[in-house]
């Protein structure tokens, strides 16, 4: 008769250890969850004043490193009195850029090279002013009448330079899934302000092929992308029909969009006159392709792209139009990093419950 309340009593523990460790592991999970909302809280603010106002400056001011006033953006007096060029460090085709100094600052200062190229200076420099936000490179000063741009100077220099920078001991801890997918996002971050900017709905033209893209972005010291040129930004506007398209030449290749391509087969030559115009949804389609440069080879990456398979097939259709917006992309990109998070964190989750 003794034995039988001490079977019970053993019964107990083994009843109550699955409850208990379900609800650990539930609290885990929840936790998790809280600290990945705040994470993506901080690292991914919607549109609105931060995107608006870099850096707590109003328009028409900046601030450069540690300074804790802004400064009014520098007029041409003060850029020939103050700046000092030390080397060029980058020439296209309507600018050349000169690693230079301002107060101890290491800025850019970027002049016009050919004159026939004047209006696409002009225009990049209005998009700029326009446009100062935490996805475009910071403007410290002008000068109209000298076709003369100073900017803030990023180190690591343009996003052609990214594997070489991952391969720099320094930086090797970086080259990760994570880092490179949160730079893809980064990417289409900006997209996605372009296509809703203050302006309206900004196209990237100079973007034919991935090597000019790459050339038209920075890459911070903090690993975040911006963008720096902006010569080549038409506006599109479906309310009145306004359309665009980039450049007055034939552009080729697999890497374009469809529609920028010549539509009347090689037996008609090109004319400008006669090729249909174009949205933004071209830059759409290229977001496969840069996003495929971003991710690289490391481990990891294969499982990312797999994720990412269904929005990049989207992104690929043939009619512009059914093509998700850049905001559709983004949000995608955004649920993918959350869930491969999640489980890198907790491998064993979705199997425990």
């Amino acid at each position: 008769m003794e034995k039988k309340p001490h079977f019970v009593r053993r019964e107990f523990p083994p009843r109550e250890a699955p409850s208990v460790s379900l609800a650990l592991l539930l609290a885990a999970v929840l936790l998790l969850n809280a600290l990945l909302y705040l994470y993506f809280n901080k690292f991914h603010i919607s549109l609105g004043r931060a995107e608006a106002d870099p850096g707590l400056c109003p328009y028409g001011y900046f601030k450069l490193g540690a300074a804790k006033n802004c400064s009014p953006w520098l007029s041409c007096e003060a850029l020939s009195r103050e700046v000092r060029k030390l080397k060029c460090v980058g020439e296209g085709a309507v600018k050349k850029a000169f690693l230079s100094e301002w107060k101890e600052n290491k800025v850019v200062l970027s002049q016009l090279t050919n004159s026939e190229l004047k209006e696409d200076f002009l225009h990049g420099l209005k998009m700029l002013k326009a446009l100062q936000s935490k996805h475009v490179v910071r403007l410290v000063g002008y000068c109209e009448q000298q076709f003369t741009i100073l900017t803030e100077y990023h180190p690591l220099g343009s996003l052609r330079n990214l594997n070489e920078t991952l391969h720099i001991p320094k930086y090797k801890g970086l080259n990760t899934w994570h880092r490179r997918l949160m730079l893809a996002i980064d990417y289409v971050s900006v997209i996605r302000y372009l296509h809703n900017s203050p302006l309206g709905t900004l196209v990237m033209c100079d973007s034919n092929d991935l090597d000019k893209v790459l050339s038209q972005y920075l890459l911070t010291s903090d690993f975040h992308v911006l963008v720096n040129d902006l010569d080549a930004l038409p506006l599109v506007n479906r309310s009145t029909g306004r359309l665009v398209k980039c450049g007055h030449r034939e552009l080729r290749g697999e890497f374009v969009a469809p529609e920028q391509r010549w539509p009347y087969g090689d037996e008609v030559p090109f004319e400008d006159d006669l090729m249909p115009p174009y949205d933004e949804k071209t830059d759409i389609w290229k977001i496969p392709d840069v996003s495929n440069f971003f991710l690289g080879h490391v481990e990891g990456s294969d499982v990312v792209r797999l994720h990412l398979f269904d929005i990049h097939a989207a992104c690929k259709k043939t009619d512009p139009a059914e093509r998700p917006s850049a905001q559709e992309v983004l949000d995608t990109y955004r649920k993918v990093l959350t869930l491969l998070i999640r489980e890198a964190a907790m491998p064993g989750t979705r199997e425990m419950l």
